[in-house]
């Protein structure tokens, strides 16, 4: 049994390292690829990645994760030849294409075309010998187009060559390689939509493919380089004739009303001034906007949205989905511990829960019982009142305000005492709250509010509890007893405090209630169930920025909510929503993918990105 137990675990070993080494390949050719290809979206067009099982004849066998091609035919006429296509057409935003094919034995005779057909044409040939077909021959050295007839083109090939074939879809034209050396254009005037194709005829042939998989023998990124110069060469000369000054000043106005447009207010100012513009939106407005987007970006959508609400009183009135997306993006700052709302309750903000506008109070649930908030916020008090005379777990001098959350077995390693709400009280909280008549029930969400205290630790990220600091001393009593993973450290729910976290919850109960009444006005709304269900679903784990859905955490996430307000804020004093330049960034990119989708390969050097630096 013993032995069975250790071939068991030796077996599961091997398995594990084999499916480490396929991710890593996979790894490695989506690198690649993307190298190659930069231009290519593979959920809209796929790259040829291996052959197709399905879309061979017979007598082709395939093994290798489909990458090995090998003959079992009879092979003794050329009615028993065989090919095989690959799983997708060559797209063509890839403007040049390239792959290899590495001939592992030649077989009996040697008959191996490798080349193009497309789609609908016969597998019980060798490619090259029908219409919209193309092949270079191994036996004769011959290439074959759509005939059974081969000109001369280059040197045979057999067992150890490694054979490649680039298309080139800016001029259609088709060359092969061999051992890595050019041996110049095979093709003209090539189709578009063209699959990777290789034929076999006699017992005993096998050739293996490269799509990507491993560096190939030719230095194909040398000759799209060569290609991007050209094609770039060309943007860059395109005459303007006698309208250069009318487009340079249209590029000035454009350029100027994308600096307003994101609130760049000095440099909109400058940039008028030395071209003679004028700036169609008040300096003071532009400010204004600045000034709520740096709040949005810097997480503190309680400020962002009572700044909106003080200098755009009908904006949010007028538009009760966009402040929905507001205060969802809020409650995930409250969350991540950015939201001014919980960052250091009473300790660095001025602004209370009671007097903030920003605050979940600006809708008010008339099913939540009032005496909720009050039993968390006096619970505080109290607890404070008797040691520091201020709200408990924050100090003038913390930045998250971060409160004890201590289990009995590490009590004896602090020598202070924190003033907090401790894990007994957060829990009795918890169960007054479940004893209260409660309708936040809903189809949309279920919100477990008795499990949000999950990894809490009672550490700062700055190393301070109550201002005092806990590095110098304690962490060496507790040293050989515990370990502190430093990601703990930083990021902790709601930034460490107990008091937060019940703020957290209680705003995360009003935010089910305007979802509920916003569908009961506005009818369903597939996006907003979506928003909150996705924000709701980060209490669900003791580590939210590690979670399937940690994503909503990452700061770039403010990016989009920061676009969208400042675009209702645009359309409030008549101004585009959307800047000029980004309106022809976006047309430019429509173009590319049109020229994609009709065949023309220029597009893949003529990215936007290339000419914005």
């Amino acid at each position: 049994m013993a032995g069975q137990s250790s071939g068991c675990g030796s077996l599961m070993s091997v398995v594990v390292h084999g499916d480490s080494a396929l991710n890593e390949q996979e790894k490695e050719l989506n690198q690649r690829l993307r190298r190659l290809y930069p231009a290519i979206n593979e959920q809209e067009t796929p790259l040829p990645r291996s052959w197709s099982p399905k879309d061979k004849f017979s007598y082709i066998g395939l093994s290798q994760n489909n990458l090995r091609v090998h003959y079992k035919g009879h092979g003794k006429t050329p009615k028993d030849a065989a090919s095989v296509r690959a799983t997708h057409p060559i797209p063509a935003a890839c403007g040049i294409y390239y792959f290899e094919v590495k001939i592992v034995s030649k077989g009996r005779d040697g008959y191996m075309g490798i080349g193009l057909s497309a789609q609908g044409v016969n597998m019980n040939r060798l490619p090259g010998w029908d219409k919209q077909s193309y092949g270079y021959h191994g036996d004769d050295g011959h290439s074959f187009c759509s005939s059974g007839t081969g000109q001369p083109y280059g040197p045979t090939f057999t067992t150890g060559d490694v054979i490649g074939c680039c298309v080139n879809l800016i001029n259609n034209t088709c060359f092969y390689t061999k051992n890595g050396h050019s041996l110049g254009i095979a093709f003209t005037d090539l189709p578009p939509n063209l699959y990777p194709t290789v034929g076999l005829q006699t017992p005993g042939e096998v050739v293996d493919a490269n799509f990507g998989q491993h560096p190939f023998v030719f230095d194909i990124e040398d000759y799209r380089r060569e290609w991007q110069s050209k094609i770039q060469t060309q943007i860059d000369g395109f005459p303007t004739g006698d309208r250069e000054g009318e487009w340079q000043m249209m590029i000035q106005k454009m350029v100027s009303s994308y600096l307003v447009h994101h609130g760049y207010c000095a440099t909109a100012e400058a940039f008028a001034k030395s071209t003679d513009q004028a700036v169609h939106e008040e300096l003071a407005s532009i400010k204004n906007r600045q000034k709520i987007q740096k709040l949005v970006l810097a997480g503190r959508m309680g400020e962002a949205i009572e700044t909106t609400q003080q200098l755009y009183p009908s904006l949010v009135e007028r538009n009760p989905n966009l402040l929905f997306m507001l205060k969802v993006r809020q409650f995930i700052e409250m969350v991540n511990g950015t939201d001014s709302e919980v960052r250091c309750l009473g300790g660095r903000s001025p602004k209370s829960q009671d007097s903030y506008p920003g605050s979940p109070r600006t809708f008010s649930s008339p099913s939540m019982s009032p005496s909720h908030s009050t039993n968390i916020h006096s619970l505080a008090l109290v607890k404070s009142s008797s040691s520091h005379g201020h709200l408990a777990g924050f100090d003038s001098n913390c930045s998250n305000g971060v409160m004890s959350n201590k289990t009995p077995h590490q009590s004896h390693c602090h020598k202070h005492q924190p003033s907090s709400l401790t894990t007994p009280d957060l829990n009795s909280i918890n169960n007054t709250r479940s004893q209260q008549p409660n309708s936040y029930t809903s189809n949309d969400v279920d919100m477990e509010t008795d499990r949000c205290s999950n990894g809490v630790s009672e550490l700062s990220s700055n190393g301070f509890l109550n201002g005092s600091s806990k590095h110098d001393h304690e962490m060496e009593d507790c040293e050989a007893e515990m370990e502190i993973d430093s990601t703990q450290l930083r990021r902790q729910l709601c930034g460490g405090s107990q008091a937060a976290i019940e703020l957290m919850i209680h705003f995360g109960r009003e935010l089910q209630a305007m979802s509920e009444q916003l569908r009961r006005e506005c009818g369903k709304n597939s996006t907003n169930k979506k928003m909150l269900k996705d924000a709701f679903s980060l209490l669900a784990y003791s580590d939210p920025w590690n979670s399937p859905v940690g994503y909503q955490l990452d700061s770039i996430q403010r990016e989009p909510v920061c676009s969208a307000l400042n675009s209702a804020i645009l359309e409030t004093h008549n101004l585009p929503k959307q800047p000029p330049l980004a309106q022809a960034m976006g047309q430019a990119t429509q173009c590319l993918g049109l020229m994609a989708r009709s065949g023309s390969g220029s597009c893949a050097f003529a990215a936007v990105e290339d000419y914005l630096h």
